[in-house]
């Protein structure tokens, strides 16, 4: 079974407005928890790289 995590900047409340990540064996799995049916595979560098794109000014 896989075991997601909600990101440290998802809100407190009972809402469903987080980003959720899980490790597979050999790549990470990112998903809005407003949809969960809806799973991006990702490699490490490649998260690695979309959240350094997310987070330049």
């Amino acid at each position: 079974m896989t075991q997601w995590q909600k990101s440290s900047y998802s809100g407190g409340g009972e809402g469903n407005e987080c980003i959720e990540l899980a490790k597979e064996e050999h790549e990470l799995l990112l998903r809005e928890s407003d949809e969960p049916d809806h799973i991006l595979t990702l490699a490490p560098h490649a998260l690695a790289a979309l959240l350094r794109g997310l987070s330049t000014p």
